[in-house]
């Protein structure tokens, strides 16, 4: 074995554990396409808009700090819906994946010569646990916010 392969190796699994994709599940027609900066996340639905595709996903595996996974899946969002045509994302939520313990410990002995040998190891995982979220792209026909209607008169 060379020792380039282990390095390849290790560079193609780091690759692959940072890869994520954006699922999507076409509701409507797309349009051309756009910059993602002219992409509007929207918290509530504006008032009028199409429907153009289900979006899910998630923050990348080597992400910390809950801001941060915020902004990368609100990118992403904003990324695919760009791709779509759409205008707006119509923000559905957010999920933390969880997973099981972070802590692993191994034990080993054995003979050889004549002299016996015994170790232990313990490894820690680091890696932060992913954000997952979900929201529609929307396709926004009049971008003006709803007129907030004025107090009665007393």
């Amino acid at each position: 074995m060379t020792p380039r392969l282990p390095v390849a190796a290790a560079t193609l699994a780091l690759a692959l554990a940072g890869c994520t994709t954006t699922s999507r599940v076409m509701l409507g027609p797309t349009y051309p396409a756009l910059a993602p900066g002219q992409v509007h996340i929207y918290y509530q639905p504006p008032t009028r808009y199409r429907e153009v595709a289900l979006l899910e996903t998630q923050s990348g595996s080597f992400i910390y700090g809950e801001q941060n996974k915020m902004n990368s899946v609100l990118t992403k969002l904003r990324a695919e819906a760009a791709k779509l045509g759409a205008n707006g994302v119509l923000f559905q939520g957010t999920e933390n994946e969880y997973r099981g313990g972070g802590v692993g410990v191994g034990v080993g002995g054995g003979t050889f010569g004549g002299h016996s040998h015994f170790g232990v190891g313990v490894g820690i995982d680091i890696n932060p646990t992913p954000k997952h979220a979900r929201g529609m792209a929307i396709y926004v026909t009049d971008p003006t916010p709803a007129a907030t209607p004025a107090p009665p008169s007393p």
